[in-house]
């Protein structure tokens, strides 16, 4: 019975070991919808993480102008913290931190947490696809259907790496009215992002603001980052 118990005591460590290295291995954003305002014209989202190998914990919040598509004046904020995270943490904590000191930009703004994007499109692909691939979804609500194209350009590699990004969508209601857009700037180089993947699309209760969460791959000394940036436009 004794020499069970060990052994099941054993494999209970190993899992727990796993479970920890499985979390500190890579450098992986969380990404966080915080909702839109009741017009949709402004949208708040952030992203949370432990950076590697530090094992510091850090967040980032950020409040939009959908329409512009482009930060609110003093709409980012960012911290991390100088200690690391202990066993079975994930940095979320920070990013709690960070929302609460940060809640009348919230207010100011209009932002509604339980106000969140309602989803068209989720992606489930773990690689992301090749540029210039097409994904189609479609909103049932307000009888819409969407096509997008995420086109990318890159150049060079590792630590020399650097690229742009635009998406053309085109949505067609049910009775056929076509409307095309050209969402983010192909001129705006990011230095070290090596792939984008559109990871979700989320659109506001009015059917007025549609969200690209954009999954972006990025180099650093340790390997190949993810970190999460948003196209947005009103409709």
């Amino acid at each position: 019975m004794l020499m069970k118990l060990k052994k099941n005591i054993s494999i209970i460590a190993v899992i727990m070991v796993t479970c920890v290295s499985g979390l500190w291995a890579g450098d992986t954003a969380s990404f966080v919808d915080l909702g839109f305002s009741p017009d949709g014209k402004s949208y708040m989202f952030g992203q949370y993480g432990v950076l590697s190998p530090a094992l510091k914990p850090w967040a980032e919040i950020f409040v939009v102008d959908v329409a512009g598509n482009d930060f609110v004046p003093n709409g980012k904020f960012s911290f991390t913290d100088n200690v690391p995270i202990s066993a079975g943490q994930d940095g979320s904590g920070v990013f709690y931190r960070l929302v609460s000191a940060n809640s009348e930009t919230a207010s100011r703004h209009g932002i509604n947490f339980q106000n969140q994007g309602q989803p068209l499109y989720i992606s489930l692909d773990k690689n992301p696809p090749d540029s210039g691939e097409t994904i189609e979804f479609r909103d049932f609500v307000f009888d819409k259907k969407y096509r997008a194209e995420l086109v990318s350009s890159v150049q060079g590699k590792e630590q020399n790496i650097k690229s742009s990004f635009f998406i053309n969508l085109e949505s067609r209601t049910g009775n056929g009215q076509v409307k095309k857009y050209t969402i983010g700037n192909p001129r705006t180089v990011r230095a070290g992002v090596a792939s984008y993947n559109i990871k979700k699309v989320l659109i506001d209760a009015n059917g007025d603001s549609i969200i690209f969460v954009i999954e972006m791959k990025r180099f650093s000394d340790s390997g190949y980052n993810i970190r999460y940036m948003i196209e947005a436009q009103r409709l």
